[in-house]
């Protein structure tokens, strides 16, 4: 079961990769935990993204999400975050 909540999420390697490509000072260490915290809000945001962008084509009587579907809810999404 573990393997399935894995593969549905970001993969803690990833994350930590990003997180580093980011980081201002070389040196800085991000532990285990604030690596799963960080692949879990990556995974709820990408998920609510997804989730708007269909209601966006819905309410536009599309059944295709498009990415001007996910450019027209991203500043509110964001904002939400």
């Amino acid at each position: 079961m573990e393997k399935e909540e894995e593969s549905a999420g970001f993969r803690k390697e990833l994350v930590s990769k990003l997180m580093h490509l980011h980081l201002e000072e070389g040196k800085t260490k991000v532990s285990a935990d604030a690596l799963l915290v960080v692949a879990e809000l990556l995974r709820v945001f990408v998920q609510e993204a997804a989730a708007r962008a269909a209601r966006q084509a819905k309410s536009e009587d599309l059944e295709v999400v498009d990415v001007e579907h996910v450019e027209k809810i991203l500043p509110q999404l964001l904002l939400d975050f």
